[in-house]
């Protein structure tokens, strides 16, 4: 009963997304004249790069099924900023996960049918529950590595950043003006953080845009509220002449400050997880001296 549910509610879903493709809904008129006046939108300062694995060459067929021309909006807005960190396009992302939630989806109905090949038959519900999961599990948890992978970017970035704060201090003391401080000590540096900054700051320069501007876009692309505060500070100089060298140099030191004390608590915290396996270590030592005894007495009785 419960498969024959199952089915039909498959069989319905997959009539309905035949009708929805063949019979798409049009649009509102105003709606379509809003799009017609909207103002495009100024282009990223992230790049993107695609190198692609063997895991995006196989989902790619799908995930273009899937996404019909735009993969970004089946992916949850943190993924996308993520994604735009680790400059990965969300149709590679896309791809990815729709390879790994096949595969998974795939493996258990091959191990039960192996099993009954070997004579040993299982359920039908066991292997259709363990596809879900796993067809689930390999669709999701790519998002779960995307982020910890962005959030060590970021955290790389703030450090670049505070140095980076370091160089505009020491620029603007010898007397620069403001943009000149900003290019001057984004060419001192390299990697990540200094790539893209100096990047935001070319685009500036031919776009003939105030720097500021750039930089807080870009540090909301990344989600480097720190870079976004350094913009709107810049931009008190340059708009409203006010005294930035004191203010970058205080920016600095709170940066490095708050970047000691995350450092801390990350070490107290490893700390503790690594006091966990001396316990059960300790706990496993006792009951190998006490089971001796505890086993001779309970015999005795």
């Amino acid at each position: 009963m419960t498969l024959a549910l199952l089915l039909g509610a498959g069989v319905g879903m997959g009539l309905w997304l035949v009708a929805r493709g063949i019979f798409p809904t049009r649009p509102r008129l105003a709606d379509a004249l809003a799009a017609l006046r909207r103002v495009p939108e100024p282009p990223p300062v992230l790049a993107t790069a695609d190198p692609g694995g063997p895991a995006a060459r196989l989902g790619a067929p799908l995930a273009a099924l899937l996404a019909r021309g735009d993969p970004a909006r089946l992916l949850w807005g943190g993924v996308r900023r993520d994604l735009a960190v680790l400059e990965r396009s969300p149709g590679r992302h896309l791809a990815e996960k729709t390879a790994l939630g096949l595969v998974g989806l795939l493996v258990v109905p091959a191990m039960a049918g192996l099993l009954a090949l070997g004579g040993t038959a299982l359920p039908v519900m066991v292997p259709l529950w363990g596809a879900l999961v796993l067809g689930m599990a390999g669709f999701f948890v790519p998002d779960l590595g995307i982020h910890a992978a962005a959030e060590a970017r970021r955290r790389d970035f703030r450090h670049a950043l505070g140095a980076y704060l370091d160089l505009v201090v020491v620029a603007l003391a010898g007397g620069g003006g403001v943009e000149t401080a900003l290019a001057d000590a984004a060419t001192v540096g390299q990697g990540f953080a200094f790539t893209h900054l100096r990047r935001a700051l070319d685009q500036a320069r031919l776009a003939r845009q105030a720097p500021w501007g750039i930089l807080g876009r870009l540090g909301t692309e990344l989600g480097v509220p720190e870079l976004t505060e350094l913009a709107a500070s810049v931009s008190l100089a340059g708009t409203e002449g006010a005294k930035v060298r004191s203010s970058l140099a205080a920016k600095a030191a709170s940066l490095r400050s708050h970047q000691l004390a995350a450092a801390e608590t990350e070490a107290e915290a490893a700390t503790e997880r690594m006091s966990l396996p001396v316990v059960l270590l300790f706990a496993g030592f006792l009951f190998l001296i006490g089971y001796p005894a505890i086993e001779r007495v309970a015999t005795g009785l």
